[in-house]
């Protein structure tokens, strides 16, 4: 990818990263999601409900895409970007791809549930012929670090001791 792609993503991964920021300061898994389109930040969300009650319903890039929808613009979907600090989990991925969004950008890679590995050709007719756009690991050290300072802490009951944790500490 020629430089300025890569300055454009990362200008928007660091939004996405701000965030994350906010979610790891509530106590909330550090995933921060932000969409772009026409070089503005149209909709951002965060991670949210994932100690006490945990609410898997609410994952950043789902916050940020109801966002998106309630503020019924006429852009079509298919031309914005998603930005997020962690691959999209399979719930997130097929749901921003039935809502007609075809380009992602994440930071982190979800070795646990990350869904943009999903064998799309081989699914039903609704996913088999979308041919999105993904692009991984712009800024992945600094999602890194606080997906590790997540981990790490003390407090931390919400995918404590899975996949994922186990490898995010092992990370240098």
């Amino acid at each position: 990818m020629e430089r300025n792609g890569v300055e454009i993503h990362e200008k928007f991964m660091q939004a996405a990263l701000q965030q994350a920021r906010e979610a790891l300061v509530a106590g909330d898994f550090p995933v921060g999601c932000v969409i772009e389109h026409g070089g503005q930040i149209i909709a951002s969300g965060r991670r949210s409900n994932s100690f006490g009650r945990v609410n898997e319903m609410d994952h950043a890039e789902i916050t940020a895409l109801r966002e998106l929808l309630a503020a019924d613009t006429r852009i079509a979907l298919d031309k914005v970007t998603v930005y997020s600090t962690m691959e999209p989990c399979l719930m997130c991925f097929s749901t921003l791809l039935v809502n007609g969004l075809r380009r992602f950008v994440y930071s982190y890679e979800d070795v646990m549930g990350g869904g943009t590995n999903l064998p799309l050709p081989l699914l039903s007719p609704l996913y088999c012929e979308l041919q999105p756009t993904i692009v991984g690991s712009v800024l992945r050290e600094k999602s890194l670090a606080l997906f590790k300072s997540f981990f790490s802490s003390p407090e931390c009951q919400y995918l404590k001791n899975t996949m994922l944790a186990t490898y995010t500490l092992q990370q240098v």
